[in-house]
């Protein structure tokens, strides 16, 4: 049986120091409270076929050299 996520955060927890417990809650009070922002993809179609293909193929290309680098 698998331990639920709520579970082993408290476990985790268990063995904080107070001060760590503390920054756990804020951090947990701010997610809770944040707001989804973004935009609809919808609203971004209109954006399709904007980049030019050269640029593209750079911006592939870079991201490879970044990924052999790890």
């Amino acid at each position: 049986m698998t331990t639920s996520i709520t579970d082993q955060v408290i476990e985790q927890l268990k063995i904080m120091p107070q001060d760590l417990q503390y920054q756990v809650l804020e951090f947990a009070r701010n997610l809770t409270n944040s707001k989804i922002k973004g935009v609809p993809g919808k609203k971004l179609l209109r954006f399709a076929g904007s980049i030019p293909k050269e640029d593209l193929q750079l911006m592939s290309e870079a991201i490879e050299q970044l990924q052999d680098r790890k």
